[in-house]
């Protein structure tokens, strides 16, 4: 059975991106949020460490934006990391009006102007992360959510699952969602609409994401129309835990942070031999040298210890990290750590201006979706909360100036009066774990010319196997799932190959060096319906070679 709603803003995504944008639309703006799973199903509820903010006049936003843009590699867009910076104490002001409670040193007398306790991650020159505890993510989503279950403008449904964009000649009119509980897809449409839905780890075998980071905004936008860039960008997080129990579990990086030493086996430090930062290297390079270190001895594992701190001190900052561990039967007050690296975040995604609108009129991308400018060639530590709550802030606000102006679409029902029951689910089962394996093994930490030819032959194969069995049999979430994926990992190899060279979170050992010029990898998809935004050396008309057609 089907249905048709109509709302003047659909969200999809219910993390830090599109929880707040929906929060900060006017009082008389109509909007649906929709969730995959659970509210705290997403990134956002998991995320430990925190987000990088200017809250001090220790530090400065030229600080901030010097760090960032040195991560990034030569291809973040200043304009889009000064914008970003610049708002981050208006952000936090915005997070404890909604009731984040973050941590405060507990080192000053003053109760009433206590600051609030910050600390050190990779790549920053100052102590500048505002967090709660090591459950950032979970005060930040369990706040928002609250808000959202009050505002009366706000619907939220869970258990969507998207489906696909519906588009009215060159604008987008709304979606169809599969309900996941009565398996039927409703039709919704809206006056705008907003992807947030996060990015595509969930490609890669290991992974410090939930089981939702299937790259279903990119994909979805990529088919309607929009431009991606960068998506050869893959971020591994260096210390995930290394346990056949422990299930993407990611040891925060502010374990780093606070002195926490990466060690080999036999209790050999080795990150000096890497970089002189050490630990506290951008992610790329302590990734790197890990997954060096792995293959040079054939170790399974590194060894992540903070031993020498007291018990106090990881009970008080680290309990998330302390409470998995000791699950698993490590006590990381008196044990190493074991970790490995696993892909942890997506800096490339659909081209957006600094409102995250995209190519397609009323379609926004805000989040990890997005390619804003702001991560370049590697995303700094933290800096992702952060882009989340500054760009849903714009878009909003463009949305609430422009939407009167907006109207319905009459929009079709969703068909499925010409596919049938599989009975051969497991080529599901199948190709995903071909898939996530093939992109460990070719497009991983480390990749080659011969490799990235090998994946991209074996994913257009796959693409098109799992577009046949789109189309005869009646979809699922995992097949809406493992479409994207496919979909949003043959793009991942296709700016990959056009890219020969090695800049930030991209290593090819067949193109060791970093060019003189950073240029970006923009895929253009045939149906394009390109717009100048206001990065316009990111908006080239030229086709780059490899393209997707």
């Amino acid at each position: 059975m089907t249905k048709k709603s109509h709302f003047d803003v659909l969200v999809i995504g219910s993390g830090a991106a599109g929880l707040s944008l929906a929060l900060q639309l006017p009082s008389d703006v109509r909007c649906a949020v929709f969730s995959k799973g659970a509210l705290s199903s997403g990134s956002t509820f998991w995320a430990q460490g925190g987000m990088a903010a200017v809250l001090h006049d220790r530090d400065s936003v030229e600080k901030h934006v010097a760090d960032t843009l040195l991560a990034g590699a030569g291809l973040c867009h200043p304009d889009a990391v000064e914008f970003t910076v610049s708002q981050s104490r208006a952000v936090v002001d915005w997070l404890v009006e909604q009731g984040v409670d973050f941590d405060r040193r507990d080192d000053q007398q003053d109760q009433e102007f206590q600051e609030f306790h910050l600390t050190m991650e990779g790549g920053h020159s100052h102590r500048r992360i505002i967090h709660a505890a090591d459950r950032t993510g979970r005060a930040i989503s369990e706040v928002l959510t609250e808000q959202a279950r009050k505002a009366p403008n706000i619907t939220l449904l869970t258990d969507r699952c998207a489906v696909d964009l519906i588009m009215d000649g060159p604008r987008c009119a709304g979606v169809y969602m599969l309900n996941r509980t009565t398996q039927g897809v409703e039709t919704y449409a809206g006056k705008a609409t907003v992807l947030a839905t996060g990015g595509a780890s969930k490609a890669y075998l290991y992974t410090s994401n939930p089981d939702g980071a299937s790259g279903d905004g990119i994909a979805m936008a990529w088919r309607a129309g929009c431009r991606v860039a960068d998506l050869e960008f893959n971020q591994f997080h260096p210390t995930c835990l290394y346990h056949p129990e422990a299930k993407s579990f990611l040891v925060t990086e502010a374990l780093r942070g606070e002195g926490a030493r990466l060690q080999l086996p036999d209790g050999e430090p080795f990150m000096q031999k890497f970089d002189s930062r050490g630990e506290l290297a951008p992610r790329d390079v302590v990734a790197r040298a890990i997954d060096h270190e792995m293959k040079r001895l054939g170790l399974p594992c590194v060894y992540l210890d903070i031993t020498h701190k007291s018990d106090e001190f990881i009970e008080t900052h680290f309990p998330t990290v302390l409470e998995r561990c000791l699950r698993l039967g490590i006590d990381p007050r008196r044990d190493r750590i074991p970790v490995v690296p696993a892909a942890h975040y997506t800096c490339g995604g659909v081209l957006v201006d600094q409102h995250g609108a995209t190519d397609v009129q009323q379609l926004y991308v805000i989040g990890e979706s997005a390619c804003t400018g702001l991560h370049g060639a590697n995303r700094m530590a933290s800096n992702s909360l952060l882009e989340c709550f500054v760009y849903a802030a714009s878009a909003a606000q463009q949305i609430g100036e422009t939407i009167a102006t907006s109207e319905f679409a009459d929009l079709p029902l969703w068909d499925s009066s010409r596919v049938s029951q599989s009975d051969e689910k497991i080529v599901i089962r199948h190709n995903w774990h071909e898939l996530r394996t093939m992109m460990w093994d070719y497009v991983g930490i480390v990749r080659s010319d011969r490799r990235l030819r090998r994946a991209q032959r074996r994913l257009n194969l796959l693409n098109a196997e799992v577009d046949d069995y789109y189309r005869r049999f009646t979809i699922t979430s995992e097949l809406l799932e493992l479409r994207n994926l496919c979909q949003v990992s043959l793009l991942m190899v296709e700016c990959a190959i056009t890219r020969k060279e090695s800049r930030g979170l991209h290593y090819n050992q067949d193109h060791p060096n970093t060019g003189e010029s950073a240029e970006h990898s923009v895929l253009v998809p045939d149906n394009a319906m390109a717009q100048q935004h206001t990065f316009p050396d990111y908006h080239s008309s030229a086709r780059p070679q490899g393209v997707t057609k």
